[in-house]
C-alpha cells in the first residue's frame, strides 16, 4: 500500500472514531443562492469514505440535491467534525432495509419499500475536524498558545486538521 493510501486510511479511521455514536448531523444542501441545514439521522455503518441517510422524494432538500449534488454534514459530539462531498441517491431496496428504523415508520409515516423513500449517500470528499475529546490536551494547546508567540500549526493538528479523500 503506498503512502496516500495509508494516510487516507488513517483519516477515514480518526474520522470514523470522531463521528462514531453522534447520530443525528446537520446536513447542508444549496437552494437557490443560499445554504440551508436541517438534522438527519446518521444511518449506522462504519464511515468508508460515505455517509447514509433515509428521506423522501418528496422533499426540498431531494429537489436541492438533485439541483446541486454539493453538501455538507457536520457533526458535534465529543468533537466537531465536518465533511464536504457530493451526495447521489440511492434506491437500493436491500440497503434501504437494512438502515431502516421502525421509528422512521412513525416518523416518515410509510415503510421502507415505499417508493417515496430514497437513500441519500454522500461521498466524502474531505473532512476537518477539531478534536475536543480530551479535555486535558485543549487546555495545554490552548495554554501554550497564549503563553508563547510561537505559532503551532504544524503541532495543532493534534486538534485541528483537515483530510483529503480523493485518493481513495
Amino acid at each position: 500500500m503506498d503512502g496516500n493510501a495509508s494516510s487516507t486510511r488513517e483519516a477515514m479511521e480518526k474520522v470514523n472514531k470522531l463521528i462514531k455514536g453522534i447520530e443525528v448531523a446537520m446536513l447542508t444542501t444549496i437552494s437557490g443562492n443560499k445554504a440551508v441545514s436541517r438534522p438527519m439521522q446518521t444511518q449506522e455503518a462504519e464511515f468508508d469514505g460515505d455517509l447514509w441517510f433515509v428521506t423522501m422524494k418528496d422533499t426540498a432538500k431531494y429537489q436541492e440535491i438533485l439541483a446541486n449534488p454539493m453538501v455538507n454534514v457536520s457533526y458535534a459530539g465529543k468533537s466537531y467534525v465536518s465533511i464536504s462531498g457530493t451526495a447521489e441517491f440511492s434506491e437500493d431496496l436491500e440497503r434501504k432495509k437494512k438502515y431502516w428504523n421502525p421509528i422512521f415508520d412513525k416518523l416518515l409515516e410509510t415503510s421502507y419499500d415505499d417508493p417515496n423513500v430514497v437513500l441519500i449517500k454522500v461521498s466524502a470528499d474531505s473532512a476537518e475536524y477539531w478534536e475536543s475529546g480530551n479535555p486535558l490536551k485543549m487546555i495545554t494547546k490552548f495554554a501554550k498558545k497564549l503563553t508563547t508567540h510561537e505559532r503551532l500549526d504544524k503541532d495543532d493538528k493534534e486538534l485541528n486538521d483537515t483530510v483529503d479523500f480523493n485518493n481513495r
